[in-house]
């Protein structure tokens, strides 16, 4: 039996039943040409999504793309240093001198997988290299270009420890896709950054291109693309990556006073209750009155793992 076969016969009720609807609309959604950003907050990459979402991007049922800097980062990590990765079944159950011990051994622990973090230094070596020229040529690139530089270096390809194809970042390159990640500073090689800049290595935080910029060319790239078809957004997690680029209508509308479509299907996965305040958890018409999504929009609330359920509904829109 098939992936969608299974869905369609036993996920009848509650987030099971959500999460085909979701699934059903997405692939209805793309299926009639529309397009679809994807937003990526928690540890994605880490969790090895890139394994379903980079075959959504190579198959076009993803368009773009904002994310966590920890995301953009996490995956490259994954791609050079998978081997040296440690998974801790029983993660629970670690005591703090449990974690004093890990950090010994130099690791930096997600949930039940630990980070080696010599991984972050070698990328350091090469990324300080690339930031240096650009602060010194007195230009700026996004921070996703940068990796795509990266995955361009031939020296560097007889060391990836996993396949290339996993790889969400190296996808999204081979297809074009715009990628934000606002909140750079909030990931290890943003505070490397940060740090180099401080202490003088770099000239200029210039050459890593500010959030303001980064939503201006999404907000570029919606005006574009919606001028011809309607846009959805699938949320993954909530945060900043969520919030960020969902406010790109609002902005055009709001405060560039010009026509826009608004997003035309919304999903997101959360584990996060709704709650006083919060956005992680925050139910889909809420965004009626920021004018993000219409009353009649298309909107999914996925209260479950997004570990689980994102791969679930990406083989559904493949047709898996």
């Amino acid at each position: 039996m098939s992936i969608s076969a299974f869905m369609e016969q036993h996920f009848r009720h509650f987030n099971a039943r959500e999460t085909l609807s979701a699934a059903r609309s997405y692939k209805e959604f793309v299926g009639n040409g529309g397009k679809m950003l994807v937003s990526l907050a928690g540890a994605m990459s880490t969790a090895e999504l890139g394994i379903s979402l980079a075959e959504m991007i190579r198959q076009d049922k993803v368009h773009a793309i904002s994310c966590t800097a920890a995301n953009l980062e996490e995956d490259l990590f994954n791609l050079f240093a998978h081997n040296d990765y440690r998974v801790i079944e029983d993660w629970r159950a670690l005591s703090a001198q449990d974690e004093v011990d890990l950090q010994a051994q130099g690791y930096n622990r997600v949930t039940d997988t630990c980070i080696p973090e010599t991984v972050m230094k070698h990328m350091e070596s090469r990324l300080v290299e690339y930031w240096r020229e650009e602060a010194d040529a007195g230009t700026s690139k996004f921070a996703y270009e940068y990796f795509y530089r990266v995955l361009d270096e031939e020296d560097l390809k007889p060391h990836y420890q996993v396949p290339i194809e996993n790889s969400w970042v190296y996808a999204a390159q081979q297809k074009n896709l715009p990628i934000v990640s606002p909140g750079v500073e909030d990931s290890t090689l943003g505070n490397i950054f940060t740090a180099r800049v401080m202490d003088g290595t770099i000239k200029s935080h210039a050459a890593l291109k500010s959030g303001t910029e980064q939503l201006a060319m999404l907000a570029r790239w919606y005006r574009s693309v919606s001028a011809e078809k309607p846009i959805g957004f699938f949320q993954i997690g909530g945060g900043i990556a969520g919030d960020f680029a969902i406010c790109t209508v609002p902005m055009l509308i709001q405060d560039l006073k010009e026509e826009a479509r608004l997003w035309a299907y919304f999903a997101q996965i959360s584990d996060a209750l709704t709650s006083y305040g919060g956005y992680s958890g925050a139910v889909p018409n809420e965004k009626i009155t920021w004018t993000k999504l219409s009353k009649d929009c298309p909107k999914f609330m996925i209260q479950s793992d997004a570990t689980i359920v994102a791969p679930l509904i990406f083989a559904y829109v493949l047709g898996q």
